[in-house]
């Protein structure tokens, strides 16, 4: 005679740890199957598009630096650009290439934490010291650069709050030639582990055609075989001139497109930014860093969209100026809520223990999701 069972509601969050911040996820279950996912993200309540209201465009830079507060300089170099574009101010090639290289070094300081965190969440406690042991080594960089660890108001627009620091090309070399052999060492760790690839091969699989039609983009979409990133596919900046490749997901298992795919991605990408830093920290020319910094930010009228290959995926910055020295109206397009979107999708039918799994390979920051 089977077994009589009823569906049962479970919330899992925001307390819980492995939610990364203040998500709660409806959960309807039967048993310990996943029948449908519901996320809570409005918790947070940033209010950052209506903060932009009341600012100044200079004044919103430091705004932007905490939607994805682990990637705050991408933040910053996306919006300085839209501006610009909306200005038609032309920054000069010594500005271009210390964005890219900050951009660089910020991708892969993201990363660090996504794959430190993502270890903690599957059980491995140790690949995340090192990550975050080797992360610092990018902060003090920052630091030493503009004084901040975390939040950095660096990119303003028309140019950069500081130059580099004296030491900033020797140091950043040394980082670059310290850190491609722990990569090795991160997947002998962690990438190949047993129990690590049990966990997450075939686990939240993501076909090509479903990404595309929810909108995700960035890693999560590569992992699904796509290849597609704005630094190739729609260069901004100087990114047409570096030479690097665009990771997709291998399926180690034989499905593209899972967890473990999400996850490896990611790892390859770092490698793929030290090669970019590699390009260009040999050739920053001279130049003054604030030679094209306005007195007064007062766009014309117009609007403008402008997007850009973010560790996390697409951020786009939508600005309609209406002549004065206010922003009229911000809207962004951030990856992370875009990513959240399919994340239903991706645990039905699975199990409870499998939603940590899921959630932790999406690398979502709630400061951009309820923003």
């Amino acid at each position: 005679m089977p077994i009589k069972t009823e569906e049962m509601v479970l919330n899992m969050g925001p307390q819980h740890p492995s939610t990364h911040g203040v998500l709660r996820l409806e959960l309807k279950l039967e048993g310990e199957l996943i029948l449908d996912v519901k996320p809570h993200i409005g918790y947070l309540h940033r209010c950052f598009e209506k903060h932009c209201e009341a600012m100044t465009y200079p004044q919103v830079v430091p705004y932007t630096d905490r939607m994805d507060y682990l990637a705050s300089m991408s933040n910053n170099f996306g919006y300085a650009v839209a501006v610009e574009r909306l200005m038609g101010i032309q920054v000069n090639e010594r500005v271009e290439y210390i964005r890219v290289i900050m951009a660089e070094l910020q991708r892969i300081a993201s990363h660090m934490v996504a794959l430190g965190t993502y270890g903690v969440d599957i059980g491995a406690f140790t690949p995340f010291l090192f990550l975050f042991a080797d992360r610092e080594r990018i902060l003090t960089l920052f630091e030493e650069t503009c004084g901040a660890r975390l939040l950095y108001n660096y990119m303003w627009v028309g140019g950069l709050s500081h130059d580099i620091h004296p030491d900033f090309v020797r140091k950043t070399k040394d980082f670059v030639q310290y850190f491609r052999p722990k990569i090795d060492e991160l997947n002998n760790l962690l990438s190949y582990n047993k129990i690590f690839v049990e966990r997450t091969a075939n686990i939240g699989i993501l076909p090509a055609d479903v990404a595309i039609n929810y909108g995700i983009t960035g890693p999560i979409l590569r992992a699904s075989g796509v290849k597609w990133d704005l630094r190739k596919n729609d260069p901004y900046s100087i990114y047409d001139r570096f030479d690097f490749d665009i990771p997709v997901g291998e399926g180690l298992k034989g499905t593209v497109g899972d967890c473990w795919d999400r996850y490896y991605v990611r790892v390859l990408e770092m490698v793929e930014s030290l090669k970019i830093i590699e390009q260009a920290i040999d050739n920053i020319p001279e130049g003054d860093v604030q030679e094209a910094v306005p007195k007064r930010v007062k766009p014309p009228k117009g609007s403008i969209y402008a997007r850009f290959e973010n560790p996390k995926g697409e951020l786009g910055y939508f600005i309609i100026s209406d002549g004065s020295v206010n922003p009229f109206r911000v809207k962004v397009r951030a990856p992370s809520f875009v990513n959240m979107e399919v994340f239903g999708e991706l645990c039905k039918g699975h199990f409870v223990a499998d939603v940590i799994s899921i959630l932790g390979s999406m690398d979502v920051v709630l400061g951009e999701i309820d923003r």
